[in-house]
């Protein structure tokens, strides 16, 4: 079966959409996503979807560092966002294939590298993936981030920030959830959290990042795009709904998830 590697664009997007909730285009994380491409795409993100025919198998979206939405300081270096390789086309090299396109372009541009952030058994893609192509462990943030990089030129390292702990002190008490365009998912789970904290009586904020540099000056985790904070303490970077909020907030010793 034929393959092709296709770039997204503002040309193109709304005819090829952008891989995830490709079924659900009247909902509202996928109108968030896409409004979210329309800014970002001229801003440069770029995505890359892998076919097999006529179905899309997997994707990366990435952006050079100067206007990632991870919370990393990486100038000079290309920033893989999301990878993902679903279904049957898992085991058949196309991860492997959308990372080399991403190399490629980084070399073109003279770039120092490619750079992404890893986190444990989170639906980000895994470390190993990325250490049997080049990359190495440089950095790490709390709880559990790590910053993987491949270098092409070694004269500058990309790394974490260091004001984690100033960037919670000055979120107010109660339930703060820190959100962006970048995840269609993530419309789902807010309204889920609101409701809940809702029925909790509890008082909730939500900060909607808007920018790139708002995600790597703001973010409260590496993550840069969804955060749920109680009280000051982090409770979350992974995107969740109420019923594991609630859950949490009666575990008081075992809040944060891995």
């Amino acid at each position: 079966m034929e393959n092709i590697i296709r770039t997204i664009d503002a040309s193109n997007v709304d005819r090829y959409g952008f891989f995830c909730y490709k079924s659900k285009p009247k909902t509202q994380g996928y109108r968030q996503k896409r409004e979210w491409l329309g800014t970002c795409l001229a801003e440069g993100v770029r995505l890359k979807i892998i076919y097999e025919g006529d179905r899309s198998a997997g994707f990366i979206e990435y952006a050079p560092g100067e206007h990632t939405w991870r919370a990393i300081h990486a100038p000079g270096y290309m920033v893989i966002h999301c990878m993902w390789v679903v279904g049957s086309g898992k085991g058949k090299g196309y991860g492997a294939r959308l990372l080399e396109q991403v190399q490629d372009e980084a070399m073109r541009l003279g770039m120092y590298g490619l750079v992404t952030v890893s986190s444990g058994s989170t639906w980000l893609t895994k470390k190993g993936f990325f250490l049997r192509h080049g990359f190495e462990g440089v950095d790490q943030a709390p709880p559990t981030f790590e910053l993987l990089a491949r270098r092409l030129d070694s004269s500058v390292d990309p790394a974490f920030p260091r004001d984690w702990e100033i960037r919670l002190k000055r979120i107010p008490h109660g339930l703060v959830i820190y959100y962006s365009g970048q995840c269609p998912y993530h419309a789902m789970f807010i309204t889920s959290l609101l409701n809940a904290a809702s029925v909790m009586g509890i008082q909730t904020y939500t900060v909607e990042l808007k920018t790139s540099q708002e995600a790597r000056n703001l973010s409260p985790s590496a993550y840069g795009v969804f955060d749920v904070v109680y009280n000051g303490q982090l409770l979350s970077y992974r995107p969740m709904g109420g019923k594991t909020l609630h859950e949490m907030l009666e575990r008081p010793d075992e809040r944060l998830l891995p």
